[in-house]
């Protein structure tokens, strides 16, 4: 399976509201850089952001998709409900670094939007 495939899998996972689904895909090792915010180190740290921020599955809108070697890159929107009958959109562009067919290393470049 491509790595691009296995992003989609892990996508289409966490946008059900299957967190652990998602998780199965990354490596136990799991490092998520929020440039400029915060960095998650390992996949219990993600599993509670996840918790916390996912109160209701993300809604995706993914707009490119480029895989080259053990990176993809994934630029597009996520909405995320915030509060009851709130929501926030982003936009943001994730270059994620796969290693043994598992995602290990995220930076994600987002952005609140305006709208």
């Amino acid at each position: 399976m491509s790595n691009k495939s296995i992003l989609q899998r892990a996508n289409a996972a966490v946008s059900q509201g299957d967190n652990e689904g998602f998780l199965s895909n990354c490596h136990d090792d799991l490092i998520w850089n929020f440039v400029g915010d915060q960095i998650l180190r390992g996949k219990e740290a993600v599993r509670e952001y996840m918790r916390e921020n996912y109160k209701s599955p993300p809604k995706f809108s993914v707009t490119h998709m480029i895989e080259e070697g053990d990176f993809v890159t994934a630029i597009g929107s996520i909405m995320i409900k915030v509060d009851e009958g709130f929501e926030n959109l982003h936009t943001y562009c994730d270059v994620w670094r796969f290693q043994d067919g598992k995602m290990i290393e995220l930076m994600a470049f987002v952005n609140k939007s305006k709208e």
